[in-house]
């Protein structure tokens, strides 16, 4: 089976989930985790629109996965024995170089050593090719993936309910988020995750941290933009013109 292949069958999937949704609850808040997120977004918004229902405060692509492992990750660097005590945010896209941890960022503040800074943005972009290894081929990643979703399902049941200063990176549409238009005119693309701040709204703004990252971010910002420019097209071109069965 070809990358192509699987690709048609994940889109195809969400595609008509997502068709069934807009008819039955067009309010609901809808979490998209199928990969690759960067195209399922995407093709989850084009079909809400064709439905007439799209509001892009209700739709995230869930990218807490790459969180959960950076923190994980800079804890094991640092000597953190608990990863949740610090903040990691991990912007751009949910796959590969689009993937873009900000460590420069990292709340309380810590030291990456120069001689582990490329290993440990590598590890963040691509640790789902560990997992993969280390079963051998058998399968990928399950246990943390479903956490990852878990994490972002309660942050934003919790929002929805009331609770206040909960945030959280999501793939979102900017330009239909609160402080996204922003973002958007920045990197040059529609679809990105940043840290959104949560509410009975759902995505109640869309926080702009992209200020004073280092040379080295920046770099890593443009090459993720790069890639998911033709992540959002793929995406939006499936859904307008699925392949025929």
């Amino acid at each position: 089976m070809t990358r192509d292949d699987l690709f048609n069958i994940n889109a195809g999937i969400v595609k008509g989930l997502i068709e069934v949704a807009a008819e039955v609850a067009p309010k609901a808040f809808i979490l998209v985790i199928s990969n690759p997120v960067n195209s399922t977004v995407p093709i989850s918004a084009e079909v809400l629109k064709s439905k007439g229902v799209f509001n892009a405060q209700r739709l995230f692509g869930v990218t807490t996965l790459d969180i959960v492992r950076a923190e994980t990750f800079v804890a094991e660097i640092v000597g953190k024995a608990n990863p949740q005590e610090l903040t990691v945010p991990v912007i751009g896209g949910h796959s590969g170089e689009t993937i873009v941890p900000l460590f420069s960022k990292v709340t309380p503040s810590v030291t990456i050593p120069d001689d582990k800074y490329d290993a440990l943005v590598n590890r963040v972009q691509f640790g789902g090719d560990e997992v993969v290894k280390a079963k051998d081929g058998a399968g990928s990643a399950t246990l943390s993936m479903a956490y990852a979703g878990y994490r972002f399902a309660e942050k934003l049941l919790k929002a929805a309910a009331g609770a206040k200063g909960l945030v959280e990176p999501s793939y979102v549409y900017l330009p239909g988020v609160p402080g996204g238009k922003e973002i958007a005119e920045k990197t040059g693309v529609d679809f990105f995750s940043v840290p959104i701040e949560l509410g009975p709204n759902g995505a109640e703004k869309a926080i702009d941290i992209l200020g004073d990252i280092t040379e080295k971010e920046k770099a890593l910002l443009a090459a993720a933009v790069s890639g998911l420019k033709g992540n959002i097209s793929k995406g939006v071109t499936f859904a307008h013109n699925p392949p025929q069965k």
